[in-house]
């Protein structure tokens, strides 16, 4: 009984996400980069490589947050990492659609909901056991909002015309660059050495989710307030 009540619960959050994911329109084109259309196409791919890399490493807090607490839940890395491919796969799409101006949105709105799909999950990590099914489609839906967030980084630099989907596939490519390399690093250095501890959840996942939940609470005022 006690699993239903959550579930509506979790379901009925969910839903405070959709109109805002369903809300968002064509509010401006992207940037052209015009220092780069007559550029090599090998400096071109390298160039939005990089900075893909560097929009998770060391520039993108949140979305490292947000990576490293899928992460605990699991001590599996099959799970974590089907976690992550529906992590990629959503903010790949809306990282396409809003950079081809089919769905954008403002970051007043997108920012916020970054945060709170950080707290959420942080918050999720202490109040469940174990990953449930629905995990999976929660992360693909806050994938969402993350590719609206890359989209909005990537256009302040913005694309060369004649180079669209190259540069957009590289710069693609160095965000999960970026994110496997987390997930490397959190396997590695948390999950392999103290995973199968007695006490792993009540002194690394506990204290851990409660941090990034902390911290995502904050962004999400600070977030709401300024943005």
């Amino acid at each position: 009984m006690a699993a239903g009540k959550y579930i509506v619960r979790h379901r009925k959050l969910l839903l405070l996400f959709l109109p805002a994911l369903l809300a968002v329109m064509p509010l401006f084109g992207h940037t052209i980069n015009y220092a780069l259309e007559k550029a090599p196409v090998n400096h071109v791919i390298l160039f939005y490589l990089k900075l893909g890399v560097q929009h998770i490493i060391p520039q993108g807090a949140d979305h490292i947050l947000f990576v490293v607490g899928l992460c605990l839940l699991s001590t599996k890395i099959k799970t974590i990492l089907w976690q992550a491919t529906a992590f990629t796969v959503a903010h790949s799409i809306t990282l396409a659609l809003s950079m081809k101006n089919i769905i954008i949105a403002p970051g007043a709105v997108v920012e916020p909901i970054i945060a709170l799909s950080i707290l959420f999950v942080a918050v999720e990590n202490i109040l469940l056991s174990e990953l449930k099914p629905w995990r999976v489609l929660v992360v693909f839906l806050f994938g969402l909002i993350h590719g609206l967030g890359f989209a909005s980084a990537l256009n302040e630099i913005g694309l060369p015309r004649n180079q669209f989907y190259t540069s957009i596939l590289s710069f693609n490519a160095g965000v999960e660059i970026g994110q496997i390399a987390v997930i490397v690093a959190v396997f590695g250095l948390v999950i392999v050495p103290l995973g199968k501890k007695p006490w792993y959840k009540k002194a690394v996942v506990y204290p851990l989710s409660a941090c990034i939940a902390l911290v995502a609470a904050y962004w999400t005022v600070q977030r709401i307030l300024y943005t």
